[in-house]
């Protein structure tokens, strides 16, 4: 028997035989202790802003983002059972820990699975043949702008902001002749960071109308917040909030016309058959969420499962495979698991450290505090303006897991305010997103904090302005 089958089949009897090394105790309350006034309380929110402090200059200081919330998630849950145990509760906080586990759990097996077709379209060509047909039409700078602009608005619904950003900024830097041609050219440094600036922005407000565009809507969707097709709502908000600063923009965009290039980009075989089958795996996420109650992660994970077979058979018909010494046929080289090891590991890990640091402040009782604070205190209008602007300061994904931990009573039309705003507020800085920091990255030295920053009170224009709509489609009021 090969030595990792066996340790494989040892693990599933430990697992079998010692189910408490699975399942963590269930004793305890979902109902946080007050000891926001305690030394530990104290202690963790110090350790939690220090941690994010190192997150938002990243790029700065090259830390990797989920390196200081991992530490500070372990240094937190520490101190709160610490806490616990001062006020005789030693086992008080395992409920809201193992929720929060769950939470990941679910967002981590969802997001891996649609990491992994994403890298596989890129890996047969699908991005890139979209690509050069883009650079290769010779379109003027201003319909460039305008048709990146559209495209990362209708692709981040269903490929997430963050790969659509990239995608789009990709485009935009080959248009004009890569980096190189930017340096140096203040026309072209203009038109780059005035389409970078518009691809954040529409992709942001793309992926606010769909639960699969951005990470915040998917976490509303799966806490069964707002069903699949009311999230459509916010189709109207979001084409608002991207137009109004598109169309202020637009008329700074430099008159002209790149050079045209000659890119010819074939999509490799199965490269159709994995769109078709990504499209097959989110409707089966919705199917299993909406029609039989079961968590949109287990439809993503079967579709995963089809994509792996697909991989098998690209394999042993790949144009790539080798006969062994008899001459039977073997299996190809191409493995679909070289696209699983390419999924976003840092932004993972990153979700890991933010969920636990903000569930351990909810356990420690903050979360209770400011939801009293804001969305008693100030009102569900006020409430959803505020959580977007600290969206785009903070960053929205430990935003809207810290709203949806203070689970207040919303109705679904406050419920997609929420959404929208967490979703969009991120586009008035460049570190509000994933989209805008992976593009400061992409455009390095052009697209930068301060050049996004110049442009804040046109998308704050859009901000406004699709909250207004949103307010008159649902009667909700400041």
């Amino acid at each position: 028997m090969p030595k990792s089958f066996l340790t494989q089949f040892i693990f599933i009897i430990i697992i079998c035989l010692v189910p408490q090394l699975v399942f963590a105790s269930e004793a305890g309350s979902m109902i946080p202790e007050n000891l926001t006034n305690t030394v530990q309380g104290n202690w963790a929110l110090g350790v939690f802003f220090v941690a994010y402090i190192l997150v938002i200059f990243e790029d700065l200081i090259h830390l990797r983002k989920s390196k200081p919330m991992i530490v500070a998630a372990g240094v937190i849950w520490l101190l709160v059972a610490i806490a616990y145990q001062s006020v005789g509760k030693p086992e008080g906080f395992l409920a809201i820990l193992n929720h929060n586990i769950l939470e990941y759990a679910l967002l981590l097996l969802f997001l891996l699975a649609a990491m992994t077709y994403i890298n596989t379209m890129e890996e047969r060509n699908v991005f890139a043949a979209l690509r050069g047909w883009l650079v290769s039409k010779g379109f003027s700078l201003k319909m460039i702008f305008w048709i990146t602009g559209v495209l990362a608005f209708f692709i981040s619904p269903v490929a997430d902001n963050l790969t659509t950003a990239l995608l789009m900024a990709a485009v935009v830097i080959s248009v004009v002749g890569g980096k190189a041609a930017i340096a140096g050219n203040v026309k072209m440094t203009r038109f780059v960071v005035l389409s970078c600036i518009n691809i954040v922005v529409a992709a942001n407000a793309g992926g606010a109308f769909s639960p699969f565009g951005d990470i915040t809507t998917l976490m509303v969707w799966q806490a069964g917040k707002v069903e699949f097709s009311q999230f459509f709502t916010l189709f109207l908000p979001s084409v608002v909030n991207w137009i109004v600063p598109a169309v202020i923009m637009s008329f700074f965009i430099p008159k002209g016309q790149p050079d045209s290039l000659d890119v010819a980009v074939k999509i490799k075989r199965g490269g159709l058959v994995v769109v078709a089958l990504f499209l097959l795996t989110i409707a089966m996420a919705v199917t299993f969420h909406t029609k039989f109650h079961l968590p949109p992660m287990l439809g993503m994970m079967t579709g995963l499962g089809l994509l792996k077979f697909f991989g098998y058979y690209l394999k042993v018909t790949g144009e790539e495979h080798d006969t062994d010494a008899a001459g039977v046929h073997a299996v190809g080289r191409w493995d679909i698991f070289n696209q699983l090891q390419r999924a976003e590991w840092d932004t993972l890990m990153f979700f890991y450290g933010v969920i636990l640091c903000v569930g351990g402040l909810g356990a420690l009782g903050y979360l209770a505090m400011v939801s009293e604070a804001v969305f008693v205190g100030l009102g569900v209008g006020w409430a959803g303006v505020i959580v977007g602007v600290l969206s785009a300061i903070v960053d929205n994904i430990p935003v809207m897991f810290a709203v949806l931990s203070m689970n207040p009573e919303l109705s679904v039309p406050e419920w997609l305010l929420v959404t929208l705003t967490a979703g969009v507020g991120g586009s008035l800085l460049s570190v509000g997103s994933a989209a805008g920091v992976a593009l400061m990255g992409q455009a390095r030295g052009v697209y930068t904090f301060f050049a996004h920053l110049k442009w804040t009170w046109a998308i704050a224009l859009g901000y406004i302005a699709s909250i207004w709509v949103h307010f008159l489609m649902t009667g909700i009021s400041l």
